[in-house]
């Protein structure tokens, strides 16, 4: 005969209803054909309303309030950082214990998604454009060739520490990576419209003004005539330092090619940028062994970016602008 775990379906239905018709547990066992003991323990079960059985949870509700206090205090902190400050605080429990209450709780270990890093004198004047270019049509976006420069690596394993966050909470301030633009020493320039992509540009040395005219002078006028032929287009690019530089905006205004005003900092208004993401994420099953075979790489996904991929990231211009007023200039989920 079996334990009380072992009992049918079946078996526990026959119990409930020769129970009900008043058998004694003696005669039930007998009629299942299980033991006594076995009767006895499903019917005082059935009785007390008991729905599982196991040993007691060793933690209480004031251990789990002090866990999640812990967590939200730092949430770039790994499961052993936190169960030993839980276990400092007077909580006996494993590590796979302190995992599983967190789980509980809702949080999961992610990628903290990386926003920039925003003063508010930036925040103002991402606002005051969002609010100039809020009325921009599709046509009128479709005429911005939009730029960026974007460091490629070998590796691209290594995304950094990750963060415990519940459902909900991945714009929550706490549980972003700020990202701070420092200067690249390798990186790839390109450009794109709504229609497609320019031609790439891998850059040797260090971007500084004389380069970065090097670039528009060889990259940036073939990629316009090829995007727009004869008709009228706008540059974009950022504010970094080669961009904004005197001589730059003298090379632009003696080639008689404008520029689209552009905010500080803000590469979530860029679409490009999100061109950059689709590129690596292609890239992810590639493992180039050099800088040429890189190269190689990068340039054979480049050549797979569709007009509709192109279309529709610049189609989002609209709702980037509107998520910029809507949060009043700080940085947004693009």
């Amino acid at each position: 005969m079996g334990k009380t775990a072992d009992l049918t379906t079946v078996q526990k239905m026959t119990i409930d209803t020769l129970k009900k018709e008043g058998k004694t547990q003696k005669v039930i066992a007998k009629e299942v054909g299980c033991s006594q003991s076995s009767v006895s323990k499903h019917i005082n079960r059935e009785a007390k309303g008991r729905k599982r059985c196991g040993r007691k949870e060793c933690t209480s509700k004031r251990d789990k309030r002090a866990l999640e206090r812990i967590v939200k205090q730092n949430r770039f902190k790994n499961v052993g950082e936190i169960h030993k400050e839980w276990t400092v605080a007077g909580v006996s429990a494993s590590r796979s214990t302190t995992h599983r209450r967190m789980q509980d709780m809702g949080f999961s270990c992610r990628i903290p998604r990386v926003k920039p890093l925003l003063n508010k004198r930036q925040r103002q004047k991402r606002l005051a454009w969002a609010q100039d270019k809020k009325d921009w049509t599709a046509a009128e976006w479709s005429k911005v060739m939009f730029s960026d420069e974007s460091k490629f690596c070998i590796s691209f394993g290594n995304q950094g520490p990750r963060v415990w966050r519940k459902t909900g909470e991945a714009q929550n301030p706490r549980c972003l990576k700020s990202s701070v633009k420092f200067p690249q020493s390798v990186m790839v320039w390109g450009a794109m419209s709504s229609a497609a992509v320019g031609p790439l540009c891998f850059l040797r040395s260090r971007v500084n003004a004389a380069v970065y005219q090097e670039v528009l002078e060889h990259f940036m006028l073939p990629a316009a005539d090829q995007l727009y032929g004869g008709d009228d287009f706008i540059f974009q690019h950022d504010l970094a330092p080669a961009h904004s530089a005197k001589s730059t905006s003298t090379w632009f205004k003696d080639h008689g090619v404008p520029l689209l005003d552009w905010p500080a900092n803000s590469p979530d208004l860029n679409p490009i940028e999100n061109l950059w993401g689709i590129v690596k994420r292609k890239m992810r099953d590639a493992r180039p062994n050099n800088a040429e075979e890189l190269k190689a790489t990068i340039k054979a996904t480049w050549a797979l970016i569709t007009p509709e991929e192109c279309n529709r990231l610049v189609d989002s211009m609209p709702r980037r602008i509107a998520a910029a007023i809507q949060a009043k200039g700080a940085a947004t989920k693009y």
